[in-house]
């Protein structure tokens, strides 16, 4: 713990030392106490324009009128630029008149409305190629923005509400319900517009924008304006010169377009106001703003909800080199529990690195389960990655710090983590960028392959066979053989699939969760729904007591998951079974990871939907790591549930490939190389029979407790006769024993015969 504390320090330090050296830079850029003070009741405007120079608006006359006038005219030099972090983002600006699309008849025509507009005298000028950092977004993707900061002109009904206009939010399988694809009005003319209440005064940066999305119909916006407020009522309009300046929209409706505003606006409130838009549709967007939250020591409403988090980890986006990086040195600082491998490359040619965090790392410890968590199989779901960064991190400065949670996980598990199995498609999603990749950019792999769904379909051979009543005798219910055409090299199957499949085959895991996006639920097998057609079904495994307590465990201890009161992300609410969802009544998929992972190997997987962004921003990240850190531990936990042994014969050596079956379940596991075996299993009592080839079978009664830790259920198999009479005859080479004593017979009797 005191090394963790000087580290905290240490950090702490250099933190503060950042901090002072910024503001010695700012000099006395604001002077007015007020600046930093939000009166949320007050109704008299207040604005500023920042970056090279505060702005201040028209005030009532009255005493220091005339001082203020004067000290918002003197010219001032712009800031230093500085260099954002990510990509540079292009500055998409439209000119005086918006760019084709319907009612671009209207050009330079001014709503007619009770709109104020900043005047000239007031303007303040700025570099148009300076360079600033960019603010991050409020929130409405990620949720962090309610439904109750959103307002609209008018809507065409309530699923199209403002609640809607949220950057990268989906409709639902049937649209024209509560959850369609984007804010749109009720009417199509210059009066529409859609709102932010940020509640409390906040450096507006940048609008960013989307269309509708829908697979039938085309609704996106070309050009809008943009105004801001304190007070809901008067409002100033961003300026371009001396007229009203026209942002450039999207030209298709799901690439989202980033516009940034030539000079930060300081308000509660911003607003949209869509100018045109596609010729053949109609006023429908969804949005995302950038902006910086000024500081307000008095809001305690503020302060109390901020998010910390102690942990002195490293919160950013990794690229593919960065994230080699941090994985070494979290190698060389927990040199005895960890180890760096991977499972193959990817299309690329980018290594696929795994992890291994245990106390004799490199081996499989008889009697020890093994444990993985995969992530970024979609290259665009980032949290997940960066959560697996966070997370071996996290064990090895625990595990240096003697937490004695942390010891008792690494020392009893051997615990296997990919943090990126689609290297080639993060990187797309990368450049892009947290807010402009949009919703699908860089899911699939380099050869358009989604690794997620890209598995054997093992279900259909199973039902099949259950159907024909072939079951157990022709296709077990377990360890289901992959299909020939599957393993021939003309099948579409991707590089890194094949590598995760024998990477599964090889290392006999117990549980795993592969990290996704997109969502806030854990998804439990089976994925694929048995009914021929059916979109969604509910398709329980045989084992489906324990993947709803596995998936319970996880989202019952997330942040999030389970709170009633929490917004879907989408269009689904997960609620009604506690943040969790079996994955067919969701929507059936074939060839899933989970399916694939139940019926070909020991494995129960689950898919963990981490977030409702899937690219959150790097400001993000703190807060996520706290919302899913405890579950990650706890689901790595659960691996410990059920029962586990050895079963061995006479002479107590492990017999491998033996079939483990809990009596009332049609679903058996296989004993390992050394004949250790682990079989999760809810509390109760079980009746077991361990049964091998050559061997008698034998069955036992195995209780499960409710305390943390497997029981022990050992089994002692003999041959059976059979197989003690081939075990003589291959001694002999399958032959009967008096055999060379009849051959000597028959030699002497042929050389008396010659003689």
């Amino acid at each position: 713990m005191a090394r963790r504390g000087a580290a905290a320090l240490a950090l702490a330090l250099a933190l503060l030392a950042v901090a002072l050296a910024g503001a010695a830079a700012q000099g006395a850029a604001v002077e007015d106490p007020d600046y930093y003070v939000q009166e949320i009741w007050s109704r008299e405007p207040y604005y500023a324009r920042l970056e090279p120079e505060p702005f201040s608006p028209p005030l009532p006359a009255g005493p220091g009128e005339e001082e203020r006038k004067l000290r918002a005219s003197e010219p001032r030099p712009p800031k230093k630029a500085t260099k954002p972090k990510k990509a540079p983002k292009t500055e998409k600006l439209a000119p005086e008149t918006p760019p084709p699309g319907k009612k671009s008849n209207r050009k330079g025509v001014k709503a007619k409305s009770s709109e104020k507009a900043a005047g000239d005298d007031y303007r303040v000028p700025v570099a148009r190629d300076a360079v600033r950092e960019g603010c991050p977004p409020l929130g409405l993707e990620t949720l962090k923005i309610t439904d109750f900061q959103l307002h609209a002109s008018t809507s065409k009904r309530y699923g199209l509400g403002a609640h809607r206009g949220r950057l990268n939010i989906q409709a639902g399988i049937n649209e024209n319900d509560f959850y369609d694809g984007a804010w749109c009005a009720g009417r199509n003319d210059l009066h529409q517009w859609i709102e932010v209440d940020a509640r409390r005064l906040t450096k507006f940066t940048g609008v960013i924008t989307q269309g509708r999305n829908s697979l039938w119909l085309s609704d996106w916006v070309t050009s809008y304006k943009v105004m801001v407020s304190n007070d809901s009522h008067t409002w100033v309009t961003v300026k371009n010169g001396s007229g009203d300046m026209i942002f450039e929209g999207n030209s298709e409706k799901e690439i989202p377009v980033l516009n940034e505003l030539p000079v930060p606006m300081v308000a509660r409130y911003i607003r949209i106001n869509p100018q045109s838009w596609f010729d053949n549709g109609s006023i429908c967007m969804r949005m995302e703003i950038l902006g910086c939250p000024l500081p307000d020591p008095n809001n305690y409403y503020h302060r109390r909800n901020e998010m910390t988090t102690t942990d002195d980890l490293d919160f950013k986006h990794h690229s593919y080199k960065e994230m080699r990086q941090l994985m070494k040195v979290v190698n060389e600082m927990c040199s005895n529990i960890t180890r760096i491998y991977n499972i193959g490359k990817s299309h690329q040619g980018l290594k696929l690195y795994a992890v291994e965090i245990s106390d004799h790392p490199g081996e499989h410890e008889v009697g020890e389960p093994e444990f993985h968590y995969i992530a970024g199989a979609h290259g665009n779901e980032v949290l997940g990655r960066e959560l697996m960064l966070l997370l071996m991190q996290f064990l090895c400065q625990e595990y240096l710090a003697r937490n004695s949670r942390i010891v008792r996980l690494v020392e009893e598990t051997r615990i296997h983590i990919i943090p990126s199995l689609n290297p080639d498609g993060y990187e797309k999603a990368y450049e892009g960028g947290s807010e402009l990749g949009g919703w699908s950019l860089g899911r699939w792999t380099h050869d358009g392959i989604d690794i997620n769904n890209n598995f054997p379909d093992l279900n259909t051979l199973l039902w099949g066979a259950e159907d024909r009543q072939n079951i157990p005798r022709k296709v077990p219910n377990h360890y289901i053989a992959i299909p020939e055409w599957f393993l021939s090299e003309n099948a579409t199957v991707a590089v890194e699939t094949r590598a995760v499949i024998a990477w599964m085959e090889k290392i006999p895991f117990v549980l795993g969760g592969n990290l996704q996006g997109g969502e806030l639920v854990v998804a439990y097998p089976y994925d694929m729904a048995k009914s021929t057609w059916q979109m969604q079904e509910h398709t329980p495994t045989p084992d489906d007591h324990v993947f709803r307590w596995l998936a319970y465990a996880y989202a019952s201890t997330h942040r999030l998951m389970t709170d009633a009161r929490r917004r879907v992300c989408h269009t689904e609410d997960f609620q009604k079974e506690d943040g969790t969802v079996n994955g067919a009544s969701w929507h059936t998929v074939a060839g899933s990871l989970n399916d694939f992972s139940y019926l070909h190997t020991n494995c129960f997987e689950l898919s963990i939907y981490v977030g409702c962004d899937k690219y959150p921003h790097e400001s993000e990240l703190p807060e996520e790591w706290e919302n899913n850190r405890e579950s990650l531990i706890v689901f790595m936990e659960q691996v410990h549930r059920g029962i586990k042994g050895l079963v061995r014969d006479l002479h107590g050596k492990g017999i491998p490939n033996a079939v483990i079956s809990v009596e009332g379940v049609n679903h058996d596991v296989r004993t390992g190389n050394d004949g250790d075996y682990w079989r999760l299993l809810n509390p109760g009592e079980y009746m077991v029979t361990a049964k091998a080839e050559g061997f008698t079978s034998s069955t036992k009664n195995c209780i499960v407790g409710y305390d943390m830790g497997a029981t022990q259920c050992d089994f002692t198999l003999s041959k059976t006769n059979l197989a003690r009479i081939r075990e003589i005859m291959e001694k002999f080479g399958k032959q009967p024993v008096s055999l060379p004593a009849r051959r000597l017979k028959l030699r002497g009797r042929k050389r008396r015969q010659r003689g």
